[in-house]
């Protein structure tokens, strides 16, 4: 993500890749693939989709890799992003569609935009999307509360980037800092850390990036980029076919939670019984997987959404196939840089990167941080880059203690959220939701990431010298 997360058998494999060509070959090939995918959009106008597969599969054949072998790695990358990711942003689509014309979203940014003042509104997104993003997914998260940035914006007036950059740096830093997600937790079993030592420092660390790098960045952000709010998740009332009535703002706000509660309970389970198959866990493992808890909340959003509006059946059956629509560019954009990152994961890119930098004498923080920023930088995955640079860094585990192997574990998964660009899903997905252009995402969604990641290291370098 821009936190894609790859299902495990193919972090495994990508992490074990060997390179396809001597290391200058493969630097180069991964800047060619970057700057023509560059050119293509933003001199050519050529759709992001085709740039992306262009930038692709000359990625691939200039790294030395055999155009069928290409062609499968880019397909095959689209394949599993798309049965993540994309699932994922059709039931969200499919939601934010009904918490819009059900007049929950309403309910929601009335409650948000009357309580809170102007100046204090991108704090209190910042908080509901570090509180969102502690169990969840970024992508699961990112789905749920773009209806409601949208809204915030829109309604408040205040311009739309000092709304979600605050929200998408709390998502960011829980994904980056913070177990139970995949990243931290995969560090935390190779490098042999204390979850609950991992968990505190990542919370202390967290705290100061979401605040830098959400309501104190985001002024500048939106001088930047001030962009329109996009005509997205339009309420009910704003297109004039407002419902004979509007669901709880209780309901309302359990149903956002549903997704939330699921994926939280089954992150608690993991760490009281991990690896138990008694049957209460199983249930738990199967209720909190991020796709069955989104498909639940859409299916309690029928009830408690739909219904609570006066919807019908058929209305329902309406709202479902208006919200799918408008993604489909969304869809295919996303899934082609899940190609394009994974061709150049099956490269090796990656590792004779991180070969190169693991040769240096610098400290073991900021060689941990080094590693995984490189590593991410060349691939796009955060995943990809926390597992392989604890891999290489296992072995340095021998020789420290309890508190500076969870350090370690954090400065990994700092490094692994620098520096988000063409070759990350997530950055797709945050331009085409927000309507930026290029170089509006790079500078906003990109520098964001920079400062999560570099404040990211400096607390853990903070907390270090007090250990």
């Amino acid at each position: 993500m821009a936190l894609t997360s790859l299902p495990a058998p193919l972090v495994l494999a990508a992490a074990e890749t060997g390179p396809a060509a001597p290391a200058g070959q493969l630097i180069a090939a991964a800047l060619v693939g970057v700057a023509l995918i560059v050119v293509l959009i933003t001199w050519g106008k050529l759709h992001p989709f085709l740039a992306l597969t262009i930038g692709a599969l000359t990625t691939g054949v200039v790294a030395g890799m055999a155009i069928p072998t290409t062609v499968s790695s880019f397909t095959g990358g689209f394949g599993s992003t798309m049965g993540g990711v994309g699932i994922l942003v059709a039931l969200g689509a499919i939601y934010g569609k009904l918490l819009a014309n059900s007049g929950g979203a309403d309910r929601i940014v009335d409650t948000l935009v009357a309580r809170a003042t102007p100046r204090s509104l991108p704090w209190v997104m910042g908080l509901i999307g570090a509180i969102i993003g502690l169990p969840m997914f970024f992508e699961v998260g990112l789905v749920l509360l773009v209806p409601v940035i949208i809204l915030v914006a829109r309604r408040s007036g205040v311009a739309l980037m000092k709304i979600a950059i605050p929200t998408l740096a709390g998502l960011s830093a829980m994904h980056g800092l913070v177990p139970p997600h995949p990243g931290p937790l995969a560090a935390i079993d190779a490098l042999g850390a204390n979850l609950g030592l991992t968990l505190f420092f990542g919370v202390i660390v967290a705290i100061p990036a979401v605040i830098i790098a959400g309501p104190l960045f985001a002024p500048i952000a939106a001088r930047w980029a001030p962009v329109p709010v996009p005509e997205l998740f339009l309420s009910a009332e704003e297109k004039g076919d407002a419902p004979a009535r509007r669901p709880s703002f209780a309901a309302t706000l359990g149903s956002i939670l549903l997704p939330v509660f699921l994926m939280l309970l089954k992150a608690v389970a993991d760490i009281v019984a991990p690896g138990s198959n008694d049957a209460w866990k199983v249930v738990i493992d199967f209720l909190g997987l991020p796709i069955i808890a989104l498909l639940l909340a859409v299916l309690v959003g029928f009830v408690v959404l739909g219904r609570g509006a006066g919807f019908d059946r058929a209305k329902l059956t309406s709202v479902v196939g208006s919200s799918l629509g408008p993604i489909a560019g969304i869809l295919l954009i996303v899934g082609a840089g899940g190609g394009f990152k994974q061709v150049l994961v099956d490269t090796g890119i990656g590792k004779v990167i991180a070969d190169l930098v693991a040769g240096s004498s610098v400290s073991v923080l900021l060689l941990a941080w080094l590693v995984a920023v490189v590593i991410r930088v060349a691939t796009g995955s955060a995943t990809v880059a926390t597992i392989t640079a604890a891999g290489i860094l296992q072995p340095l585990t021998e020789t420290l203690d309890a508190p500076m192997t969870a350090l370690l574990v954090l400065a990994i998964g700092a490094g692994s959220v620098f520096l988000s660009h063409v070759n990350d899903a997530g950055f797709w997905l945050i331009k085409e939701y927000f309507g930026l252009d290029i170089p509006m995402t790079l500078k906003t969604w990109t520098v964001l990431e920079c400062v999560i990641s570099v404040t990211g290291l400096a607390g853990v370098l903070v907390i270090s010298a007090f250990v």
